[in-house]
């Protein structure tokens, strides 16, 4: 799976958790830059992420994201 599909599933995710397609996804973006996108919804949005992916994220790693950048090189990585 190559980058700009990531970006998709991750978009997909948002929209899914968030009810919403108010924002612009870069690879900067960050919680702070999308509304609702607070601590429980991260939670879920990983969560959908994994499912949707069929990938398990490790503590470690989700604490190391900074922003959907990190977010896509580790799905990547998993992938």
């Amino acid at each position: 799976m190559n980058k700009e599909e990531i970006f998709e599933k991750v978009k997909s995710a948002l929209i899914t958790v968030l009810e919403h397609e108010n924002f612009q996804l870069t690879e900067k973006t960050t919680a702070h830059d999308v509304e609702g996108w607070e601590s429980i919804t991260h939670m879920m949005i990983i969560s959908e992420i994994e499912s949707n992916l069929g990938i398990k994220f490790k503590l470690m790693d989700l604490m190391n994201m900074n922003n959907v950048g990190d977010l896509v090189s580790m799905i990547q990585s998993e992938l």
